[in-house]
This record gives structure tokens, C-alpha cells and sequence, in this order.
């Protein structure tokens, strides 16, 4: 970073209203306008009297011209600033000529994996491969490589090596530090390493995005712009203009202000060693004048601005798994983009150096986003293919961004962040009318109004001062803040505005529900159960049990039946046979098989018989990953002593806990029996209403009666 980049630091984190993304001057390609798709071949480019590509995006999705996928966004963004881009769609990655084929970008490549984590698109929870790819034309698998950003990038350097590669998107967003990767069973490295990128860009990146654009484009080095919110780069050297909070142990001695600071030196003696040519003590590790100890931050003054959390390395956090937990339990403390402070990571000889987040989008912008020229409809190329992503979207609109409810099963909010995002009423409305207009074969049903939840639209903090200094992990745990706006009117305005839209007979809703945000506004409850449930709703519980609950970070049991009463009165004052389809998780750290067992017991309590069950899924940053690695919790301060929680780890056990959320399916019954009697729970085998699973005798004789009938 150069010398004189603390003043750009300063004034750009410093700076809370960055600039409108439609306000940059355009770039001279301008001239020649919106391309009908964004070209996937030299024979498109021809047409549009292209000689080459300014970006080319690079994507492990098919392309869909629609706002739900992020290459249609990022690549109409760019387009709408002037800039001429291209798509290199799932091209093959066992060597470079592919990555060839639109020429070489005069700006920079933008790699992504697409809406998915390859890995999790690939692998199921039971690290069995799937048969399918959701993304793929006609769904075909195999199409993308693991690790897509890695592969990718890789095949970028090696195809034009001295062009910036630029990555993003969730896969890459999630491992922007070292992270646990649940398929190899190991901590891996940051992304930024192992592809070799020259950037890397977290969360819905727009802002990033456009700065990077904009600057490379007006002749600036790549190497200059690491100072950008939502980031991360890599650093050999750090200037001596900043500060450091030293965050890499957790055992610090109880007298913390009696131990000296082995980098604080006097400006003498900093003098002498540059006297002497001697490099400093402090340029051998951090090359910050002042280090601060993590118990000494609030005690200690220190411009915000220019100070940095110094994490466990990735040496530390792969041979630590505690230190792996305290670094999770830091990274998402530091996630709030009016308070957070850069994060700083040791890998090897080099630093990983992870700006805050970027400030959210305006409605204002978020319209102008969803507003650019899309097709709504995959590229021509694929010839009518059928892409069941696609499927699934093409008559849903998406109203919102973010995510303030903190599951620690989900990463939702470690890449879009806890702030919401809403467009408005009237772009919404718009994209309506345009999917009545536009998309064939339309039936007069919306699929979706919603986004990472149904009934967040609009809701924020009441208060902005509160909002800056917050660093609750969930605004709804343990309890719903009293700083909430929790009146869920103009999502219900909302609702009746669309159904109003001629041409439009239904307008269901399918993102998940918050319920217990839901409870806070009854007339929304009413709204949806009288309009928008076409006979089901599926909700998430995922646990029966308090001690599991605590660790998702979820409302107890008793909420749920709250809100089942609501749902069932208003179910029958419309008129209405109406039922709820709770979904339920299994092998989530911190449930054990008593647990599991009572939910078994009080889904058939409920006469509740899953058909679809999940499995814990360890994806990359997430807090529950963090205790699936690391046994610890770091929702609470991380000590060595602190008590491990039990996690469910082996495959077989893995398994029995996924088997009691079914616990009807006779498949499943000898290895419940067994479970059982080692539990010393034999009174739960038998034949009687009060028993969870027949006995072995009883299995036998209704099998060989159905048999003889």
C-alpha cells in the first residue's frame, strides 16, 4: 500500500454516503449502446461492432439474463457505466484455450462460481455427488469444476497472465479468510491465494465493483485500490500509519497492563534502526508503530479509521481449532459496515487484508439496479434447454436484500450482511408487469415475493445512531430488539398492490417466513394466510429443543405453536384447509441423540411424518461451521476451558440423527431399535400408539401380511 493511502483510507471509510451507482461519468464505449444479450462469442461480439471485451465475466452458471442471477446483474451493471462485457459461460477447464475465446479483456477478468457454492452444488451433506446441476442446461452434471473460482482464475492467468482477475460472488465472498472446508476436512487457505487473483469482492459487491471498473479503467494500478470497503487483497508490508488490536490468542494473562509492548517503540529508537539500516522489530511482523492488545481496546484511544484487527494466522487457526472459533466469533463481530474495522490475517509471509463491508445500497440504487435491461430469459445459444433454475425463478421478484436473523446454520448474512436492502413499492410493481409482459407461457401466478426471508421488507432499526454502533449478531435473538421496526404494513400493501396488477391471478409467497417476527404483526399473518398459502406453507423450526435452538440462534418451540394457532384461526375464518410443513435439521452442533429423540417424539406427538429432512451442512464461514470445526461456541467468549459442545461428526451417527426425523420409515427402524435399547429407551419400541417404532416381531408380521395380500 503507498505511503500517502492513509489519506484515501481515511476518507472513504470515513465517508457513510458513498456515491449513487448511476452517477459515474460513462465510459467511452457508451457509444455503442445495450447489447440485446450480453455476448458469448466472437461472432455476437462482430455484431455489435466490438473488436474486444473491456470485462469479461467468468461463470460456472448458465447464462440467464434475469436480475436473480448475479452474472446478469454484475454484467448489466457494468454494461449501464459504458464498459463493453462479456460472458465465458461453463467453459471446459482442462486448459486455457477456452478462457480464450472472446479475446483478451482490456480491463479484467471477473470470476465467479455462479449462485451456488460449486462444492454444495455438487456434494450433498453426506458427501454423496449429485446426479444433477440445477444451473446447467437440461440439468446436466459435471459441468463446472470444484473449487470453480480457483480452476477458473487459474486458467485466466494462464490464458492472458499479466491481466487483473477480479473475484466474487458467494463462493468466493465466504472464504475470504481461512476457512474450514468441510470436504476435505481441513482449514484451508484464503481464495486469494490459491487463485492467484489480484482482488477479491465479498457480499453484493456493486460499490466494489464500479470503483475497481472506473479506476483500472482511468489508468490506475490494481495495487492501489486495496483500500476499497468490501475487498480483500494481499499485503506484503503494512504502513506504520496504522494501528494495531492484536486479536491472535485467547489466553491472556489476567495483569495485561503490566506486559510491555514489544512494538511500541520510541521515535528514537525507531531513528536509529533506520539510522543503522536495520529493519525494525515491528517490519519483521506487522510493521504497525502501536500494537494494542484485544483486552486493552476499550481502554486504549486509537483512531478507528486507521486501525486493524490482527487475527489468529492461518498457521494458528489450522493447528488451534479454539483460536479457529475465536477468529469466527471476531470476523463476525467486525461485520457491521458503520462500525466494522479492516480484518488482518497472516498466511505465510503474506497478510490478507479484508476492508469493512460496503455500505448498503439505497432504495434509489437498489431500483436502478433491478431497473437495467434484462431479458428475463437464458441466452439463446442453449436453444430452449430447460434450466431449472431458471424454471423456478422466471415469476418471482426478488424485494429485498439481507438478512438480520443470524441462523448460524446459514451464511446468508456473512455475504449480504445484517441490514436490509429494499427496493420500492413501485419498481417491484414494474418487474411485475414485466414478467406479465415478457416471460412466455405466463399463467397469471407470481412463483415469489421475497428474497433471503419473506417478511423482512422494509424493516430496519428505529434508529440510525443504535444502528451504527450495533454489533449484535441477530436482531431477533434471544430476543426481538426493541431498536426493530417490526410493522410489517408496507410488505402487506405490498401484497394487495400485486394481486391488484391486471393479468395477475396469484401471488404466492415462497422465501421463508420469520415467524417469530410474524407473531409481531398479526394483521400480515391474516394477509398471507387468506392469499398467498395455496394450501401449504413450509416454515423452519429445525429443532424441538432449547439447548440445539441456542446454537442455531432460533426462537423456541413455543413460538412456533403461536404462531400454528394464528395460522389455523385464519386459515379457518377464510374458509380454508390449510397446513403448515415445518422442516427440521438434523446433526446441528449441540444436539446430541436425546435431543433428536425428543424431537422424534414430539413430531409424532404432532403427528408430523417428514418427508424431506436436512442434514447439517458445514458451508464455508458460517458460525455453525465454526462449532462443527472447533467444538467450541463462539457466540460466547472463547476460552480454552470453556465447556465443548458435542458435535456429530461420524457418518453412521450422522446418519440415526437424519433416521429420527423419519422416524415412520420402516427403513430406518433397525437402526432406531438399536439406538434405542443402547439409550435405555426400550419403552419407546412396541406396538401401542404411546411407542415411536413397532418392535422387530410386529415389523415381521406386517410385512408378511402384506406380502400375502
Amino acid at each position: 500500500m503507498p505511503q500517502n493511502s492513509k489519506t484515501k483510507h481515511h476518507t472513504h471509510f470515513s465517508n457513510k454516503t458513498p456515491r449513487k451507482l448511476y452517477s459515474y461519468p460513462k465510459y467511452w464505449a457508451e457509444c455503442f449502446g445495450t447489447a440485446p444479450y450480453l455476448p458469448m462469442s466472437r461472432e455476437e461480439m462482430e455484431e455489435l461492432g466490438w473488436d474486444s471485451c473491456d470485462i469479461i465475466i467468468v461463470t460456472a452458471d448458465a447464462y440467464v439474463d434475469h436480475p436473480s442471477f448475479g452474472m446478469a446483474i454484475i454484467g448489466r451493471l457494468l454494461e449501464a457505466q459504458g464498459f463493453r462485457v462479456g460472458i465465458i459461460s461453463q467453459p471446459e477447464w482442462d486448459n486455457a484455450e477456452p478462457f480464450k475465446q472472446l479475446g483478451k479483456p482490456n480491463l479484467f477478468f471477473g470470476v465467479t462460481a455462479g449462485n451456488m457454492d460449486s462444492l454444495i452444488n455438487r456434494y450433498t451433506a453426506d458427501l454423496r455427488m449429485r446426479s444433477d446441476d440445477a444451473y446447467t442446461p437440461n440439468a446436466e452434471a459435471g459441468k463446472r469444476p470444484d473449487r470453480s473460482v480457483i480452476v477458473y482464475s487459474q486458467r485466466c492467468r494462464e490464458a492472458y497472465y499479466d491481466t487483473p482477475i477480479v473475484i466474487g460472488g458467494i463462493e468466493a465472498s465466504l472464504r475470504r479468510i481461512a476457512q474450514y472446508d468441510y470436504w476435505s476436512d481441513a482449514v484451508r487457505r484464503s481464495v486469494l491465494i490459491d487463485s492467484n487473483a489480484n482482488i477479491l469482492l465479498f457480499g453484493n459487491a456493486e460499490r466494489a465493483l464500479l470503483e475497481v471498473a472506473h479506476h483500472l479503467a482511468a489508468g490506475r494500478p490494481m495495487g492501489e485500490l486495496d483500500y476499497l470497503r468490501g475487498t480483500a487483497s494481499l499485503r506484503s508490508k503494512i504502513s506504520s500509519t496504522w494501528t494495531e488490536i492484536d486479536s491472535t490468542r485467547i489466553d491472556w494473562p489476567s495483569k495485561i497492563d503490566n506486559i510491555p509492548n514489544p512494538y511500541d517503540f520510541h521515535d528514537k529508537s525507531l531513528k536509529d534502526q533506520a539510522d543503522n539500516d536495520q529493519p525494525s522489530q515491528a517490519s519483521d511482523d506487522s510493521q504497525a508503530i502501536r500494537i494494542i492488545p484485544l483486552p486493552l481496546q476499550r481502554k486504549e484511544k486509537y483512531d478507528a479509521d486507521t486501525t486493524y484487527i490482527r487475527l489468529p494466522s492461518f498457521n494458528k487457526v489450522t493447528n488451534d481449532p479454539a483460536l479457529y472459533a475465536h477468529a469466527s466469533r471476531v470476523l463476525h463481530q467486525e461485520s457491521n459496515p458503520f462500525n466494522a474495522k479492516v480484518l488482518v490475517q497472516k498466511h505465510g509471509t503474506q497478510d490478507v487484508w479484508v476492508n469493512p463491508p460496503p455500505i448498503p445500497l439505497d432504495t434509489d440504487e437498489m431500483d436502478w439496479v433491478f431497473d437495467l435491461p434484462f431479458q428475463r430469459r437464458p441466452h439463446p445459444s442453449y436453444e430452449g434447454a430447460r434450466i431449472p433454475a431458471y424454471d423456478m425463478i422466471k415469476t418471482s421478484v426478488n424485494i429485498m436484500r439481507g438478512c438480520f436473523g443470524g441462523c448460524t446454520f446459514c451464511s446468508i448474512t456473512e455475504h449480504e450482511g445484517r441490514i436490509i436492502q429494499s427496493r420500492s413499492e413501485e419498481s417491484i410493481l414494474r418487474e411485475i408487469e414485466k414478467i406479465r409482459d415478457q416471460v412466455p407461457g405466463f399463467t397469471g401466478t407470481i412463483s415469489d415475493l421475497g428474497g433471503p426471508t419473506a417478511n423482512m421488507y422494509k424493516l430496519n432499526c428505529k434508529s440510525p445512531a443504535i444502528q451504527k454502533t450495533c454489533k449484535r449478531l441477530s436482531c431477533v435473538y434471544p430476543s426481538i430488539c426493541k431498536h426493530l421496526d417490526t410493522d410489517h404494513s408496507p410488505t402487506t400493501q405490498l401484497y394487495r398492490k400485486a394481486r391488484a396488477i391486471p393479468g395477475v391471478k396469484r401471488v404466492a409467497i415462497a422465501s421463508g417466513l420469520r415467524y417469530d417476527l410474524a407473531l409481531k404483526d398479526p394483521e400480515y399473518i391474516e394477509e398471507l394466510v387468506t392469499h398467498h398459502v395455496g394450501g401449504y406453507l413450509k416454515i423452519a423450526p429445525e429443532h424441538s429443543e432449547d439447548k440445539t435452538l441456542s446454537k442455531m440462534m432460533k426462537p423456541g418451540i413455543s413460538t412456533y405453536d403461536e404462531f400454528k394457532r394464528l395460522f389455523d384461526k385464519f386459515s379457518k375464518k377464510a374458509g380454508k384447509e390449510q397446513y403448515l410443513i415445518p422442516y427440521f435439521i438434523a446433526a446441528h452442533p449441540g444436539s446430541d441423540d436425546e435431543d433428536m429423540l425428543n424431537l422424534s417424539l414430539w413430531l409424532k406427538k404432532n403427528n408430523f411424518k417428514p418427508d424431506q429432512v436436512q442434514t447439517f451442512y458445514p458451508s464455508p464461514m458460517a458460525l455453525a461451521t465454526a462449532m462443527y470445526y472447533s467444538e467450541r461456541n463462539p457466540l460466547e467468549k472463547v476460552r480454552y476451558k470453556s465447556e465443548k459442545i458435542k458435535v456429530c461428526k461420524d457418518i453412521e451417527q450422522r446418519r440415526l440423527q437424519k433416521a429420527f426425523l423419519r422416524y415412520h420409515d420402516e427403513k430406518n427402524w433397525p437402526m432406531l431399535r438399536n439406538a434405542l435399547v443402547k439409550m435405555g429407551r426400550q419403552d419407546l419400541i412396541g406396538n401401542d400408539e404411546k411407542h415411536l417404532i413397532p418392535s422387530q416381531t410386529q415389523h415381521k408380521k406386517d410385512r408378511k401380511n402384506r406380502y400375502r395380500n
